[in-house]
């Protein structure tokens, strides 16, 4: 008989093991290497899929921040009547900087911006500006230049708001509804986190702008 059996010889009785020559259909511990393989496997695909949607967010950010640099430059390079009127454009000899800088009236840099308004070359730097972060943000490359540009452009913007302000020059209420954190500031960030996170690499050209040699000998152009 297979299995387990008892032997009777003449000294006494022994147990006598057999082995089986199919398996049981018992009770069998769980693969404990299998459920850690199991385990790892899916916390892989978790990570791959949160980068993914991680990227694809980070992407989205770009072109619609990129989108409103962009409008911004075309609208008043060609009056479509929104922020910029009709016949005011640009190439109709209108200044995109007279009428924001001419009516700051808050700010310690009240005088210096009345100055600057309508001057040729701040014309041309904040056009050019516009254009190019918009550019940088729509086709994913030059993001850290981008994000300078950008940042530093918000911060002249946010002096001449001057948010601090309770009250305008004129004694008028300046309605700020934030003494810090307003638009400009949040645009600022968004650049910055934009150029760190390398949101080019998706839905952008920023791997291939990554690969030129002269690209990966000065990474500030990334």
């Amino acid at each position: 008989m297979s299995g387990t059996g008892i032997t009777v010889h003449e000294k006494g009785i022994t147990m006598a093991v057999h082995d089986h020559p199919h398996h049981g259909t018992g009770f069998h511990l769980p693969s404990f290497r299998r459920a850690r393989r199991d385990s790892s496997d899916i916390a892989v695909t978790h990570r791959a899929d949160t980068r993914t949607t991680r990227d694809y967010a980070f992407a989205s950010l770009r072109l619609l921040t990129g989108f409103v640099f962009l409008w911004a430059f075309l609208d008043k390079t060609f009056g479509f009547g929104y922020a910029t009127p009709s016949g005011k454009a640009w190439i109709d000899d209108g200044s995109p900087t007279r009428g924001f800088l001419g009516n700051v009236v808050a700010g310690p840099m009240e005088s210096t911006f009345h100055s600057w308004a309508g001057a040729a070359w701040a014309d041309w730097l904040f056009m050019l500006g516009l254009l190019g972060i918009g550019v940088a943000l729509v086709s994913g490359i030059a993001l850290r230049l981008a994000a300078l540009a950008g940042t530093a452009m918000m911060v002249l913007m946010w002096m001449a708001e001057w948010p601090p302000a309770k009250h305008l020059s004129d004694g008028g209420a300046s309605m700020s509804t934030n003494p810090l954190v307003e638009y400009h500031v949040i645009y600022a960030v968004a650049l910055i986190a934009l150029a760190a996170a390398s949101a080019g690499d998706t839905l952008g050209a920023g791997r291939l702008w990554a690969r030129l040699p002269f690209v990966r000998k000065n990474g500030w152009l990334r």
